[in-house]
């Protein structure tokens, strides 16, 4: 799909103009923060998660700036009703500077194979913590390396690993492990907390699973039936590997809850209320 248009600072301008100078030193050195949020049929999906995320991302890492909350939601519903009813989805990047700029633009979704939901992916691991981990900043060298890594090795993506040898998210992923109806997660002051994460924890509670929040050490992974990454792009993907470790079969709780996720993404209009 062909794009015509993206907002920046409010305004609509044509997707030729959507560029940064290569003298822009904030853009150079990662001093910006962004959100990618999906837009079904027209509809965007927790415009309010997303904002208030970027806000969060940009108050961490101190990057001031004058866009209110409401403003980027009237921008993005501006941009949706000249874009019309499509799918695709929306990225909104927060660049620094003595005048900061907002701009909103609309991209092609990525659709995972159908079969790496039944079947599971591989992942490797990279050593990597993040300075911010709140924070969801353009400076993305270390991930992109260990992504790279990990598509050059043929996984799906490279989940990254602590200094004690404890799994803590992934490039572009949240992290969870399985065990019968509870649900494992790396603690919460260690990672990104992702939109789709808190949906999934939304659905978990919903359909009587336990959320844990602990270390997930590489040498344990065996004490757990199963994983999965979460994500605006994916969804809920279940994990078949981890560097040399293999699970089974994608154990059946993990299935009843993506299919319980699945039916709130479809039923809930957008919003987490």
């Amino acid at each position: 799909m062909t794009f015509e248009y993206f907002l920046k600072n409010g305004e609509l301008l044509p997707m030729a103009e959507a560029t940064v100078g290569l003298s822009n030193i904030e853009y150079q050195y990662g001093f910006g923060v962004y959100e990618t949020l999906r837009v079904v049929n027209g509809t965007p999906y927790f415009v309010d998660q997303h904002i208030e995320r970027l806000s969060g991302s940009a108050r961490s890492i101190g990057l001031e700036h004058h866009f209110a909350p409401e403003a980027v939601r009237a921008d993005i519903t501006a941009l949706i009703a000249k874009i019309g009813p499509d799918t695709y989805n929306l990225k909104i990047l927060l660049v620094g500077g003595k005048e900061p700029v907002l701009s909103i633009l609309p991209l092609n979704p990525l659709f995972p194979d159908k079969k790496l939901y039944r079947d599971g992916v591989v992942c490797t691991t990279y050593e990597y913590e993040r300075r911010f981990p709140h924070a969801k900043t353009l400076n993305m060298l270390e991930s992109y390396l260990a992504y790279r890594t990990a598509r050059e090795a043929g996984a799906y993506d490279a989940l990254l690993v602590d200094r004690n040898g404890c799994v803590v998210e992934g490039t572009r992923t949240n992290f969870f492990c399985i065990k019968g109806k509870t649900l494992v997660s790396p603690p919460a002051e260690k990672i990104l907390l992702g939109v789709t994460r808190t949906i999934l924890l939304k659905v978990a509670a919903q359909q009587g699973y336990e959320v844990v929040e602990r270390e997930i050490h590489t040498q344990d992974l065996s004490q757990y039936e199963g994983a999965c990454l979460t994500s605006t792009s994916s969804g809920i993907m279940p994990v078949a590997s981890i560097g040399t470790y293999r699970f089974g079969e994608v154990p059946a709780a993990l299935k009843t809850l993506m299919i319980a996720f699945d039916t709130f993404v479809e039923t809930c209009g957008g919003r987490l209320d």
